[in-house]
C-alpha cells in the first residue's frame, strides 16, 4: 500500500428536508385542519479514529465528501426521516486543519475518539406549525436549512516509541531491517528511503515500535526535501536514535547538521532523549573509528555506541539502551498516548 501523509478535502453536511403542506382530509370533514409534518435533519459529519490504517492514501481518490439530505415532511404530521451521519475514518496520529492550515480542528491518537466537524441542517416546519386562531388554514411551510461545507487538511505523524534520525545514507534503513519485521527499501546511494517506515522490535521480551523517517538535509525544517514533514513525524517519538555513518568525512558535522534541524523545527525534538551510534562500523580500521568515536563524545557531550547494522556489532548494547529508554519515558509521559484535542 502507498503512503501518503497529507491530503486536503472538502467536507459538507446535509440540508434538512423541506416541511409539507397538507391538509387533514376525512370523510364528514370537509375542511380539515393542517397537517404537515416537519423535515428531517440532515447527516452530520464525523471523523474517527479507528486500527488497522497507516495512510492516507484513500484521500488522494476521493476528496469530497457529502453527508444526505433530510427527508420531507409529510401529510397527517409526519415528519421526514432524519439521514444518515456521514463518518470518516482516519488513521491513528491524524491531525484535522483548517484550509489556511493555521487552526488545529483535531489531533487523534487513540482507536475510538470519535469528533463531529459540521453538522447537519435542521429541517423546516411543516404547516401545521404555523396555524393559530386567526390563520387556522395556513399554507406557509419552512424549507431545509442548508448543510455547512470546509476544506480541511488532513495531516498524518506517525506514533511510536522510538524514531531512527540521521543524514542521507546513514545506513537507517538497514538497521531497521535487522531488528524489525520491517522490509525497508536498501540502496547505495542517498534518498533510498523516500517515505517514513514502520517496525515492531521485539528484545530480550520486551516491544516497541522504532520509525525510519528519510534522510535529512540541511534546512529540511524550513521544508528543504520535505523535511518539514519527516520530522512531524517523529514528534511523538519518545526516543531518538541518531545514527551517523562512521565512515563519512566529518561524523561531528553530520550530527551538527541534524541537531540545528530539530532545534529549527521545534516542537520539543530538542529536548527528546537522544542515542546516538556510529553506524558501519565494520568499515572503518578499528584506530580511525576510536578516534571519531572519542571525538564525536566530545562534541556531542553524551555517550557515543559503534554500531553495524550489516554484522550486527554493537546491536545488543544499543537495542538494551533503547528498551530502557523506552520503557522509561512510558512511564513518566503515559499521558502521550491519551492526548485527545478535539475543538
Amino acid at each position: 500500500m502507498k503512503f501518503l501523509d497529507q491530503a486536503k478535502i472538502y467536507l459538507r453536511s446535509g440540508t434538512g428536508g423541506d416541511g409539507a403542506v397538507s391538509f387533514r382530509r376525512e370523510k364528514y370533514e370537509e375542511f380539515g385542519g393542517p397537517d404537515g409534518g416537519d423535515g428531517g435533519r440532515g447527516g452530520h459529519v464525523y471523523f474517527e479514529c479507528v486500527d488497522g490504517l497507516n495512510t492516507l492514501i484513500d484521500f488522494r481518490y476521493a476528496q469530497h465528501f457529502r453527508a444526505g439530505r433530510g427527508g420531507h415532511g409529510m401529510g397527517r404530521n409526519r415528519t421526514g426521516a432524519g439521514a444518515d451521519d456521514l463518518v470518516i475514518k482516519v488513521p491513528v496520529g491524524t491531525q484535522i486543519f483548517t484550509d489556511d492550515q493555521e487552526m488545529l480542528i483535531a489531533d487523534f491518537t487513540a482507536p475510538g475518539q470519535k469528533l463531529m466537524v459540521l453538522r447537519g441542517g435542521d429541517g423546516g416546519k411543516g404547516n401545521d406549525f404555523y396555524k393559530s386562531p386567526t390563520n387556522r388554514a395556513p399554507r406557509q411551510f419552512q424549507p431545509g436549512f442548508e448543510g455547512a461545507e470546509m476544506w480541511v487538511w488532513l495531516r498524518l505523524k506517525l506514533i511510536a516509541d522510538a524514531g531512527l534520525l540521521g543524514m542521507p545514507n546513514a545506513g537507517k534503513s538497514t538497521f531497521l531491517n535487522a531488528v524489525t519485521n520491517a522490509h525497508a527499501k536498501i540502496g547505495a546511494y542517498p534518498f533510498t528511503t523516500l517515505k517514513p517506515q514502520l517496525g515492531v522490535v521485539r528484545h530480550k521480551g520486551q516491544e516497541f515500535v522504532l520509525a525510519d523517517i528519510p534522510g535529512l538535509i540541511e534546512g529540511a525544517a524550513d521544508g528543504v526535501g520535505i523535511g518539514d514533514r519527516f520530522l512531524g513525524h517523529i514528534e511523538r517519538c519518545r526516543i531518538l536514535l541518531h545514527l551517523i555513518d562512521a565512515d563519512c568525512e566529518d561524523p561531528r558535522e553530520s550530527y551538527e547538521i541534524v541537531r540545528a534541524e530539530l532545534e529549527a523545527y521545534g516542537a520539543g525534538l530538542e529536548d527528546k532523549d537522544e542515542i546516538i551510534a556510529l553506524n558501519k562500523a565494520d568499515l572503518i580500521e578499528p584506530k580511525l573509528l576510536a578516534k571519531r568515536k572519542k571525538a564525536l563524545e566530545k562534541f556531542s557531550g553524551k555517550p557515543v555506541y559503534l554500531l553495524s547494522g550489516a554484522t550486527r556489532e554493537g546491536m545488543d548494547a544499543v537495542l538494551d539502551r533503547l528498551v530502557e529508554a523506552v520503557g522509561r519515558a512510558k512511564k513518566t509521559d503515559g499521558a502521550q498516548d491519551k492526548a485527545w484535542t478535539p475543538v
